[in-house]
């Protein structure tokens, strides 16, 4: 796993040697164990290495036989075995044993075809000699990120936005329209970042720089054909996802240094590790967070599953000052706001397994996403029970049911729930309706905007945005897998393998791999019937039998707890924070995001120690991350925009 950057220059202007090496500076934790860079005339690429297959071979940039093609690569081609002895029998000859060369090899012959063939994680960018055509691309579900710009007739990509930053006449300007998408989707709708004119290369998108002109294709479809997969064949589909998961599982391992695997306790990744073990043997070592505060604490789980499984485990314990202790650096690696602390811990964690001298780790995210498994699925199934039959009282009393482990919820009113999770016959019309009171709580964040960014956003609705990036048939699909794409395409790309994934692991050097996440998976999932997922109310109701008798049954028909850190709180538990220094009243007034007097408000009702929501706690969270953000890439940003890496 690596960082990569690059640029084209424009109007034939030779490339300056130091560009690039001020762009990889950047990412030195992305890559610490080597650093390259290739320069031909106005054109180059830059690479910084976290070696982890073929240690002593696999240096980048790196360039085919006959010096054609030359490419800068972060991430891993998990068939690349496959893939290599298959190019032997057509008679290539490699010069190392690298999934990069292969990548290489494959491109020489299929050309910006060659990525429907690969199963793995990537952000890749290779530049052809001849034709002098920059090709990029990036992953199916989006596990490695990839990002440009122009400047002044430049074109520069880079694995992080800091990089294309460092770049002399790159804008470092917020995008308040991004503000207003994260203030109400969490995430930055592709290809939009939170900055002017900086854009991320979409999950499953390829890109082709040639003549000065730009062309990007999605190469790779979300299909649902749920006919195909039926509730009469629950044990061969069993069998069958147990089978794709334990072969997902065991090319991930394909590694020269150790892996490691992440273990919350949950049925996702006990149920990898339980895989993991089964191919490794006693000597993998698996690592968790723990907490002071028992409402988020899975500790009881996590010593369970360990000692079913026997493995070698190591647990981090996070405190409130902890995470409020390390927010800067979080936001320092996300580069965009966040609406809640969770990527916090999952930092604290990386830099616990990196000490461990471990580079690589299985986790279970996508689990949730592609088989079932979030409550906003559950909350939507009894939404439209309780929307066929809207003057009926006990039906929306189910809600009640569905977030014990949020406060309050358990005491309000059947009226208060219908209006509240948009309980409706309109509601039900529209294509978003599971989504609909997510998005409506988090945009009411926004009433915390100044009046001048309310009025610079009046005009953006990023509600017909999304509707316009939807595939063509959406609304004809069934409501379960709408929920779904809205899931897989967005809150886990944006958020969940970048926020909480990437960004937290690469900051310590660390590379997280996703066997839910194999394509294989993920399109056999997809034709799977909605009930297969979530039988009545029972969610991965499919991945829970594939599991029998791999894990605990315990862990196997647990209720389940999503992975959360304490919000809010943490800021003001302890010693002084970062919160009363970015948040103060001079602070707010003078980078005029937010509103002074209602910050100031919300400010005190924490430090008062008063009753404070889950709606509390995310505006604090999101405002706190935007002023730390503004600090640190357009105030007062370091030389190279590289003092924190």
């Amino acid at each position: 796993m690596c960082g990569i950057a690059g640029l084209v220059k424009g109007h034939c202007h030779p490339l300056v040697r130091q560009e690039l090496e001020n762009m990889i500076a950047t990412l030195h934790h992305r890559g610490p164990d080597a650093r390259g860079v290739y320069i031909a005339g106005g054109t180059g690429l830059a690479h910084a290495r976290l070696s982890i297959v073929d240690i002593a071979g696999g240096r980048q940039p790196m360039s085919s036989a006959d010096g054609r093609f030359w490419i800068a690569f972060n991430g891993e081609i998990f068939n690349y075995i496959e893939l290599r002895e298959e190019l032997i029998r057509k008679g290539h000859k490699f010069a190392t044993r690298s999934d990069t060369e292969v990548i290489l090899h494959l491109y020489q012959v299929e050309g910006e075809n060659c990525v429907q063939r690969f199963n793995g994680q990537w952000a890749l960018a290779i530049w052809d000699t001849k034709q002098s055509k920059l090709f990029l691309s990036r992953d199916r579900m989006g596990v490695r990120p990839l990002f440009y710009t122009q400047a002044n007739g430049d074109f520069l990509f880079a694995s992080e936005i800091k990089a294309l930053l460092a770049c002399p006449g790159v804008d470092r300007d917020l995008d308040l329209n991004a503000l207003d998408q994260v203030f109400t989707f969490w995430v930055t709708l592709p290809p939009r970042t939170a900055f002017k004119g900086i854009y991320q290369l979409p999950p499953a998108h390829s890109l082709v720089l040639e003549d000065g002109k730009m062309r990007i294709w999605q190469y790779w479809h979300l299909e649902y054909n749920p006919g195909s997969a039926g509730k009469s064949e629950e044990a061969r589909l069993a069998h069958e996802l147990a089978e794709l998961m334990l072969d997902a599982t065991r090319i991930r391992l394909r590694s020269d240094v150790p892996v490691g695997a992440y273990l919350s306790g949950g049925l996702d990744s006990t149920f990898i590790t339980a895989l993991a073990r089964s191919l490794v043997g006693d000597e993998l070592r698996t690592f968790s967070v723990s907490f002071d505060d028992s409402k988020f604490d899975e500790s009881e789980y996590q010593k369970e599953a360990t000692e079913f499984l026997g493995t070698q485990h190591s647990d981090v314990r996070c405190k409130y000052d902890d995470i409020a202790r390390v927010f800067q650096d979080v936001i320092w690696h996300t580069e965009q706001p966040i609406l809640r602390t969770a990527p916090a811990p999952l930092y604290m964690l990386a830099r616990s397994v990196r000490g461990s001298d471990i580079k690589v780790v299985l986790t279970g995210e996508g689990a949730d996403e592609v088989l079932g498994g979030y409550d906003i699925f559950k909350e939507a199934k009894i939404r439209r029970f309780g929307a066929r039959r809207p003057d009926s009282q006990w039906r929306h009393l189910l809600l009640k049911r569905l977030y014990p482990y949020i406060d309050g919820m358990q005491r309000q009113s059947a009226t208060y729930l219908k209006n509240f999770f948009h309980v409706s016959s309109d509601d039900l019309a529209s294509p978003f309706f599971s989504h609909l009171p997510r998005w409506d709580l988090t945009a009411k964040l926004k009433v915390f905007f100044s009046e001048d960014v309310r009025a610079a956003t009046q005009s953006t609705d990023g509600l017909c945005e999304i509707a316009r990036a939807m595939p063509r048939d959406f609304s004809s699909w069934h409501p379960f897998n709408q929920a779904e794409y809205l899931e897989a395409m967005y809150l886990l790309p944006g958020y969940i393998l970048s926020s909480q994934g990437d960004r937290m692991a690469m900051a310590h050097s660390v590379e997280g791999r996703y066997p839910f996440l194999d394509h294989r998976v993920v399109e056999f999932a997809a034709r799977l019937h909605p009930g297969l997922k979530m039988k009545v109310l029972d969610q991965k109701y499919l991945l829970k039998r594939a599991a029998n008798g791999l894990i605990p049954k315990s862990i196997q028909t647990r209720f389940k707890q999503p992975y959360r850190a304490p919000d809010g709180k943490s800021f003001f538990a302890g010693a002084r924070s970062c919160a009363h220094e970015f948040l103060s009243a001079e602070s707010i007034k003078r980078n005029g995001i937010f509103n002074p007097s209602m910050v100031a408000a919300l400010v005190a009702k924490f430090e008062n120690g008063r009753g404070t929501s889950v709606a509390d706690d995310m505006a604090l969270v999101g405002i706190l991350s935007t002023e730390v953000l503004l600090d640190q890439f357009v105030q007062n940003p370091s030389p190279s925009v590289a003092g924190r890496s």
